[in-house]
């Protein structure tokens, strides 16, 4: 995947983020470990690397955010996302 592709997934998990958040019965802590990376798609200075990870960091608050367990679909995902973004991370 091309950074400017990259770039624009992360906008569009984004997006699907903000959505979430305004949602009442979503924990608001959900999306910390994204925060926390500083890494938002407007920053096209970072690396592809930096943007990776925060992909798949925010992929996986997502998938947490719609599974029952982790043994659901979005549970499978979610964890799945968990190991590449350690794996992303690795690589920064």
């Amino acid at each position: 995947m091309h950074k400017d592709e990259l770039l624009e997934l992360h906008e569009e998990l984004v997006v699907i983020m903000e959505y979430f958040a305004e949602r009442e019965e979503v924990d608001e802590s959900l999306f910390d470990p994204y925060h926390e990376l500083d890494v938002d798609p407007s920053h096209v200075h970072k690396s592809k690397s930096e943007h990776k990870h925060a992909v798949f960091v925010l992929g996986n608050a997502l998938a947490n955010g719609m599974s029952d367990d982790e043994f659901s679909s979005a549970g499978r995902i979610g964890k799945r996302m968990k190991e590449l973004a350690e794996d992303a991370e690795s690589k920064i």
